[in-house]
C-alpha cells in the first residue's frame, strides 16, 4: 500500500538515510560518509521557512522523498523542490512518477500554482523532468564561484 505523507523533523534521520543510499551510487557518487555533514544538509533544505516536505510510505517503508518549501513568486504561490529522491531499490518501478503525481495532486488541494526546481542536464533526472510535463527554462541559468 502507497501512502503519501508530509514530513516533520521527527523524519530528518530516516530521510537522511535514504538521501545518502539514493546518491550513493551512479551517475552522482556522492560521498555523505559525514554523517554530520549530511544531517546539517537535511537539516537546512527540510527546515527552510514555510517547508513543505513529503514522504512516500510503501508497505510502512519510507522510499521516496521530496524536501522542498512554499515560496511566493510574482506569478504565483510555488512549491519550490529542493531535492527528490527514491530508495534505489524501488527505482524503476515507476513510484518516482506516481510520488510526483500525488505531490501535484497535493500541491493543487493547496492552491499552489507549480513546482519549481533545478537539476543537472546530464543526469537521469532531466529526462525524468520532461517526460512528466516540466518544461525548461531557456533563460535561467546557476551560477557557481569557488572562493577557497
Amino acid at each position: 500500500m502507497e501512502e503519501l505523507k508530509v514530513l516533520d523533523e521527527s523524519f530528518l534521520p530516516q530521510m537522511a538515510e535514504l538521501y545518502r543510499k539514493a546518491f550513493a551510487g551512479d551517475p552522482w557518487n556522492d560521498d555523505w560518509s559525514d554523517t554530520e555533514q549530511l544531517m546539517e544538509y537535511m537539516k537546512e533544505i527540510s527546515g527552510a521557512y514555510r517547508p513543505l516536505n513529503y514522504g512516500l510510505f510503501v508497505d510502512d517503508k519510507l522510499c521516496a522523498v521530496s524536501v522542498g518549501c512554499i515560496k511566493h513568486w510574482w506569478q504565483g504561490t510555488e512549491y519550490y523542490l529542493d531535492e527528490l529522491f527514491v530508495d534505489p531499490g524501488f527505482q524503476g518501478q515507476g513510484i518516482g512518477s506516481r510520488f510526483l503525481q500525488m505531490i501535484e495532486e497535493d500541491i493543487k488541494k493547496r492552491g499552489l500554482a507549480g513546482i519549481f526546481l533545478q537539476t543537472d542536464s546530464d543526469k537521469p533526472s532531466y529526462n525524468f523532468y520532461l517526460k512528466r510535463g516540466f518544461n525548461e527554462l531557456p533563460k535561467h541559468v546557476s551560477f557557481f564561484k569557488e572562493v577557497k
